[in-house]
C-alpha cells in the first residue's frame, strides 16, 4: 500500500499554532469550551453543537443544530476533532482557524447570541472562578503565583483570549484510528476487507477531493462537480466571496470519524454513510456505484473511527 502512504500520510503529533499551548491555557479552555455561559440565556455551550462526551465524535448528529432561541441553523455542524489541522473553519472556510472560528458562534445572533464581546467579557470576568483560571493561563510568573492577588487587567478576561483559550482546548482534540496504525506499518490492523475497500476507494476516484491526513479538510471544491446537488438554496462560498465561481463550493469534509458523524454534507440531508458514499461518486465523478462497491467503501471509511 505504498500509494496508501504517499497520498495520505499520518495524522501529525501536534496541530499548527499549539507550540505554546500551556496545560493551564487547555484546562481554561476546556471550562469555557462546556460553559453554557457564553450564550445569551445560558442554554448554549460549544459542546452543544460540538458534542465530545463519553464515544461523542464532536457534532450533535442532526442535520442542523438548534440554537439558543430555539431556532435551527442553516448548516450541518462539522466535527471538532482535528479541525486544527484544516485548511480554513466553517463550511465556506470564512474563519482562518480555530481562534477565529471559535468568535463566531458566541456572537451569533442565530447561535449563541451573546450582544458583544465586551458582554462577553463582563459576564464571564464576573465569575470568580473564571479570575483564577485567566490569572494562571494569560499572565507572567509572579501573577501565575499570587493569582487572586493580580489586577484586573492582569488577568485579561478578553475576547480574544476567551477565544484564544478555546482555540488551545480544541487543539487538544485528535483521533486516532486503525488506518494510522495501517499507514504505520501494522498491516493487520485493516482485515482483508477494509484492505479491499481501501483499494476500491483509490481506483473508483475518492482522491480527487479526500486526500492528505484527514482524507480531506484541506481544499474546498464544487459540490456537484458532474451531476448537480439537489439542494441548490445554499450557494456555499459565492455567499462569502461574491464570486460566481464560488457558487456550490464547500470545504471538503475530513473522513476522520466519518462513520460516527452523520447526517452528511452542509446541509445533513444524507443520512446514512453507504448512501453518502454513493451520492458523491455519482455528484462527483458521474459513476453509479454497485451496492458492493458501496458497500467495500464504506467499510474502508469504518476504520477511521476514533479509537478512544
Amino acid at each position: 500500500m505504498d500509494d496508501s502512504n504517499k497520498i495520505f500520510g499520518t495524522i501529525p503529533d501536534t496541530m499548527p499554532g499549539g507550540e505554546a499551548d500551556t496545560p493551564e491555557l487547555i484546562q481554561l479552555g476546556e471550562k469555557l469550551y462546556f460553559e453554557k455561559r457564553l450564550s445569551a440565556n445560558n442554554t448554549q455551550s460549544c459542546n452543544s453543537c460540538h458534542n465530545i462526551i463519553g464515544n461523542a465524535s464532536g457534532v450533535d448528529n442532526l442535520p442542523t443544530s438548534p440554537r439558543a432561541f430555539g431556532k435551527n441553523g442553516v448548516r450541518n455542524s462539522p466535527t471538532v476533532f482535528n479541525a486544527g489541522f484544516h485548511l480554513a473553519q466553517f463550511w465556506d472556510g470564512r474563519a482562518k482557524d480555530l481562534k477565529e472560528q471559535a468568535k463566531g458562534p458566541i456572537l451569533n445572533p442565530l447561535e449563541m447570541a451573546m450582544p458583544s464581546a465586551i458582554e462577553v467579557e463582563k459576564k464571564i470576568g464576573e465569575i470568580p472562578e473564571y479570575q483564577e483560571l485567566f490569572a494562571k493561563a494569560y499572565s507572567d510568573s509572579s501573577t501565575k503565583e499570587n493569582p487572586k492577588t493580580a489586577s484586573v487587567e492582569m488577568k485579561k478576561i478578553t475576547y480574544d483570549n476567551i477565544a484564544g483559550a478555546i482555540a488551545a482546548f480544541e487543539r487538544s482534540l485528535k483521533t486516532q484510528d486503525r488506518f494510522d496504525d495501517f499507514q504505520r506499518g501494522d498491516y493487520k490492523a485493516l482485515s482483508t476487507e477494509e484492505q479491499e475497500g481501501l483499494e476500491k476507494f483509490l481506483t473508483t476516484g475518492c482522491t480527487t477531493c479526500h486526500v492528505g491526513p484527514l482524507l480531506g479538510g484541506n481544499s474546498f471544491r464544487k459540490l456537484g462537480q458532474v451531476n448537480p446537488y439537489e439542494n441548490t438554496n445554499d450557494k456555499g462560498r459565492q455567499d462569502l466571496t461574491k464570486n460566481p465561481t464560488d457558487a456550490f463550493v464547500f470545504k471538503v469534509p475530513s473522513l476522520r470519524n466519518v462513520a460516527m458523524t452523520g447526517p452528511y454534507f452542509h446541509d445533513g440531508k444524507t443520512t446514512t454513510l453507504e448512501e453518502a458514499v454513493k451520492k458523491m461518486a455519482y455528484l462527483q465523478l458521474g459513476k453509479e456505484l454497485s451496492e458492493s462497491d458501496t458497500k467495500s467503501i464504506a467499510t474502508f471509511l469504518k476504520t477511521l473511527t476514533n479509537k478512544n
